[in-house]
């Protein structure tokens, strides 16, 4: 997937203090403050990364992953400042796990959760597959989902990576279990804020959802589970203001997500009843 460079800019610089330097054809240093910038590096292979910096060495690795079959991002973050390097991915598709853990090994991380936004139609976890190939690590999903996992978390959990942590935050309507997971809040965890929002918040769309997200500050960097139109990231002040469907009122709101005549999603049937399990429907034992 190749980022559209000036409709990336024009979107992270609309309603963020950002001052752009460019220091290389693929990458951008968008500056916070003196003391904080975040390094945005644009490639054509499909791979983005986020990474906060200050003074002292950056506490937050973060690296945003696409799969093109359908369109998923995955992200993988970890604290670089722990002497374990803990990490997690969030949204893993199983496509596509062994180049995140080969990712994951080439930075010297320990992958401690595999973790889903809610139960996906359009493609398979791969939280199951990594268990099986990185033992230890746990799989992450919210109670209301109904599925399988490791750890079930609810709202106002906390999922702690190192000295740094996620917090759990209810957005259903997509799914009855869907939850977005935003960074830690406070001196210690990286800034500005981002959420991870799955199908609840999509950039300029939605896949329906309770408007919770829309309680954080506008300078929240917003990061979905999918995207179709080469966009990568969106923060809370631009969708207040560009998001065709939730600048409406709320009849009007309801009339366009009523009718939005989507087709049936071609990996339903098959996703759904994986991702209950997972991701691993087939090594459940077999009623007599």
């Amino acid at each position: 997937m190749l980022l559209n460079v000036g409709t990336f800019i024009r979107s992270a610089t609309r309603f963020s203090p950002f001052i752009i330097t460019h220091s290389s054809p693929s990458s951008f240093c968008f500056s916070f403050s003196p003391k904080q910038t975040v390094s945005f590096a644009l490639q054509s292979s499909q791979m983005a990364s986020f990474t906060t910096l200050s003074q002292s060495p950056p506490k937050l690795l973060f690296r945003q992953l696409f799969e093109k079959e359908s369109s998923t991002y995955t992200y993988l973050l970890a604290d670089c400042s722990h002497p374990d390097k803990p990490a997690l991915l969030i949204d893993p598709v199983d496509r596509t796990v062994d180049r995140d853990l080969n990712l994951v090994k080439e930075l010297g991380l320990k992958l401690i959760y595999a973790m889903n936004t809610h139960v996906h139609a359009d493609h398979v976890t791969g939280t199951g597959l990594i268990k099986g190939k990185v033992p230890g690590v746990k799989s992450v999903i919210s109670k209301a989902s109904g599925s399988k996992a490791d750890v079930f978390v609810e709202p106002g959990d906390k999922i702690s990576f190192g000295d740094l942590f996620l917090e759990v935050r209810a957005t259903p309507g997509h799914t009855m279990g869907c939850v977005t997971y935003v960074t830690g809040d406070g001196p210690d965890q990286p800034q500005p804020r981002m959420a991870f929002t799955g199908d609840a918040l999509l950039i300029r769309g939605c896949g329906r959802t309770d408007f919770q997200i829309f309680t954080l500050l506008k300078e929240t960097l917003l990061y979905p589970a999918h995207d179709y139109k080469g966009f990568s990231v969106t923060t809370v002040g631009e969708e207040m203001l560009y998001n065709p469907r939730l600048t409406k009122d709320e009849e009007t709101f309801r009339n366009i997500m009523e009718n939005l005549n989507l087709a049936y999603p071609k990996m339903i049937d098959v996703a759904v009843p994986a991702n209950m399990v997972c991701g691993l429907q087939d090594l459940e034992p077999k009623a007599n």
